[in-house]
């Protein structure tokens, strides 16, 4: 039970669902539900499109198999 391929698996999951909850959570203060800044909302959208996106693709190119 020990395959590298599986915990890959799961963590990139995670760090999708991480991303979508920030980019949710950076919606709700750009409308001022929390009383932060509006910079803070947006600086929180990025980097969860960013974690949600960009990051998973850059783990799965890192993480690929050399060809033969």
């Amino acid at each position: 039970m020990n395959d590298p391929a599986k915990g890959r698996w799961v963590l990139l999951g995670v760090l999708r669902g991480i991303g979508v909850a920030l980019v949710l959570l950076g919606l709700m203060v750009t409308e001022g539900r929390f009383g932060l800044p509006y910079w803070s909302g947006i600086v929180l959208l990025v980097i969860g499109f960013a974690g949600a996106f960009v990051a998973p693709r850059v783990l799965t190119r890192r993480w690929r198999s050399p060809r033969p």
